[in-house]
């Protein structure tokens, strides 16, 4: 029997800005490889919910949970730092805590650029288990298929190495696939990219 698709959906929570662009498009890879269904607050574009309450559902329909706290830099205009990813963390965890049975099998990886920089900032998750993942998206690739592997339990996932590798054959490979399936490889949307990805996975198996 094959699980529920709550059973396999991963929220990711993290920069969406143009920077962090390549650490964000190696997670939704290494999840979607690792047979897994990649959910963000960017693939809904309905006006008619704010954004929270659209944050909130998807936390509710996802058993996992990705999670880099990475960005911490002030903002050039309002001299201010951003704090959706630790708002997002918080909601998680407090579904984890305080909802049903079925919200309480949530579990979450928590990433940041630094293993222990985080107390710096927000010293009230200490005890965490967190992750560094170094600026660099071979280690977020690990870091994400261990986290998948380790609580899933699943018996066969590729590795960490033999993901990142493939990742960066379907980034050389990606303006061909694109074409191929008439997509504009740079204002490509969050659901475009997940099809995009599905869709290599899906050739390079029948190759």
């Amino acid at each position: 029997m094959s699980r529920p698709s709550a059973d396999l959906a991963v929220f990711i929570n993290c920069p969406f800005d143009k920077k962090y662009r390549p650490f964000f498009d190696a997670i939704v890879f290494a999840v979607a490889r690792c047979g897994f269904q990649p959910r963000c607050a960017l693939e809904s574009i309905d006006s008619g919910g704010t954004r929270i309450e659209k944050i909130m559902k998807l936390v509710e329909q996802c058993r996992y949970g990705i999670h880099d706290l990475c960005r911490t830099e002030l903002d050039s205009t309002s001299r201010l730092p951003r704090f959706n990813m630790p708002l997002e963390l918080g909601i998680f965890l407090g579904a984890k805590r305080f909802g049903t049975a079925q919200q309480r099998r949530k579990s979450c990886l928590v990433l940041d650029k630094e293993k222990y920089r985080y107390q710096k900032f927000i010293s009230d998750i200490a005890g965490q288990d967190i992750q560094s993942h170094d600026g660099n998206t071979s280690s977020v690739i690990a870091q994400v298929r261990d986290f998948l592997r380790a609580e899933s339990n699943q018996k066969v996932l590729p590795g960490g190495t033999v993901i990142a590798k493939e990742y960066m054959e379907f980034e050389k490979q990606k303006r061909k696939i694109c074409k191929e399936l008439d997509l504009d490889p740079i204002a490509s949307t969050f659901t475009d990219q997940a099809y995009i990805i599905a869709y290599w996975i899906k050739q390079k198996a029948v190759g």
